[in-house]
């Protein structure tokens, strides 16, 4: 085991490569599409039809690229997740579990973003070009996206943030105060056994909606939604619990503090 000296710096540089990454992600997902980069269609001219896209290995290579990093992705993200790493993590790195998997997570999903191919000659399945489609869909892309955004950021409130990003594990340690697992309810630990991904709905808000939806666009959606469904197994009991954790919170936020009180 680590000295603690070396646990606190540890956790927090995953917590702030994941924090970077977590922005970085946006710029990806939402600032690229909506307000401008790299094109995800190449005009009229370079448009081919989804039959003739499969012929054209100037399509079919990026395709198959991306494809490898979002697999890539996937295979961490769940490799990681598994019980058997999990307990071969804990055992050989300790409390730096957690902040282990955040950080091999956020390594990934840079890889994704970093080494991104577009297709600009692939096929399309939407495009607003058209006016007034051209300028207002775009917009009302953009007033979804940042709701979405918003509730994201919002929805962690309701989690353990600090936990999540294994920053709460080593903080305990430190202090001699055990597993934070250890002093959950037994409904939150249920709760976060069926949910990996706590923003699912917001994520595909923010993954399809968007005024052109690409080759490379249309991989990168259907991929992290079908990941995002498969990972996602909530009933009405967890339903029930969260509601009741959000009350809670927000109870706690509207609380006049005592000086307001007077």
């Amino acid at each position: 085991m680590a000295p603690a000296l070396l646990l606190v710096p540890a956790a927090l540089a995953s917590f702030i490569l994941a924090f970077g990454t977590g922005v970085e992600f946006v710029r990806f997902t939402s600032l690229r599409p909506l307000l401008g980069g790299i094109p995800e269609s190449g005009g009229p001219d370079a448009r081919q039809g989804w039959l003739a896209a499969l012929q054209d290995r100037s399509i079919l290579a990026p395709l198959a690229w991306d494809l490898g990093l979002l697999l890539l992705f996937v295979g961490q993200h769940s490799l990681m997740a598994a019980e058997r790493v999990k307990a071969w993590t804990s055992r050989y790195f300790g409390v730096l579990q957690r902040s282990l998997y955040v950080a091999c997570t956020a390594l990934a999903l840079q890889l994704v973003m970093r080494y991104w191919e577009p297709v600009p000659r692939g096929p399309v399945l939407w495009e607003a070009r058209a006016e007034p489609w051209a300028t207002w869909v775009p917009l009302l892309c953009f007033v979804l996206h940042v709701i979405s955004w918003l509730l994201i950021f919002s929805i962690l409130l309701v989690f353990d943030y600090a936990e999540l990003m294994g920053l709460k594990q080593v903080y305990y340690h430190v202090l001699g105060l055990g597993e934070p697992l250890a002093l959950k309810s037994p409904r939150a630990l249920r709760l976060f056994s069926h949910l990996r991904h706590p923003v699912c709905v917001e994520l595909l808000t923010v993954l399809w909606v968007v005024p052109t939806l690409g080759t490379d666009r249309l991989l990168l959606a259907f991929l992290l939604t079908l990941y995002l469904g498969l990972a996602h197994g909530l009933d009405q009991q967890d339903l029930r619990y969260l509601r009741a954790q959000l009350q809670r919170k927000l109870h706690l936020l509207s609380r006049p503090q005592d000086g307001e009180a007077e």
